[in-house]
């Protein structure tokens, strides 16, 4: 597994924002969208394409074009939305999945309660878009429902990582190719399993506490 965090002064900035608990929901939403689509940017700096051949207005050349079969975004219910308008502004031509995942916050175990994806992913480059990788246990579970489809290639997007997520990636996902872009590996875990310092419930803080 190969982990990239994004080192630039616009996403300091954003996730200073993010973090304060000052910062209103709709101010969230809108800079979690934009850091996004700054992950976005590096996320996909291995994306297929292929050569095409076109006319510019002074003559015949050639660039390149995403290649077939499109790339695959998942967002993980619920938080996940609210990262992927700024994965589709960058990537608008990918097809989306859906992942429903729960995690019991006793256990602190996911488990899957809805699911929209291609059965078959041979083949296909996957985004999946989760805002906060704590204990791991969400991400490793959505990947390997992705890879038990057929899926090669993974990449997953998260807005903070905790060390204790990432070594349990490591040891669950070894051998598998994936990647995961974050804006910051954070210090540590707490006894609730939330990221210290961290931003707080990443869904609550975009969408509120109902539910």
């Amino acid at each position: 597994m190969r982990t990239h965090v994004v080192d630039h002064p616009l996403v300091a900035h954003k996730l200073t924002t993010l973090r304060d608990e000052r910062t209103d929901s709709p101010t969230f939403r809108r800079l979690a969208d934009e850091l996004v689509t700054l992950l976005a940017y590096e996320a996909t700096r291995d994306v297929r394409t292929e050569e095409v051949a076109i006319n510019s207005p002074v003559t015949r050349t050639t660039g390149v074009r995403l290649k077939h079969p499109r790339p695959l975004v998942v967002p993980i219910l619920r938080a996940g939305l609210g990262m992927l308008e700024g994965m589709v502004r960058l990537l608008p031509t990918a097809e989306v999945g859906f992942l429903g995942m729960i995690r019991d916050e006793e256990t602190l175990q996911a488990s899957t309660y809805a699911t929209r994806m291609p059965d078959d992913l041979s083949g296909r480059q996957v985004y999946v878009l989760d805002p906060m990788l704590a204990t791991g246990g969400t991400l490793v579970a959505a990947i390997q429902e992705l890879i038990e489809r057929g899926a090669d290639d993974v990449t997953a997007l998260c807005l903070l990582a905790a060390p204790e997520g990432v070594e349990v990636m490591e040891r669950e996902l070894s051998g598998t190719p994936v990647t995961v872009v974050t804006a910051s590996i954070d210090e540590r875990l707490d006894e609730q399993g939330y990221i210290v310092p961290g931003l707080g419930d990443a869904g609550d803080r975009m969408y509120g506490t109902a539910g």
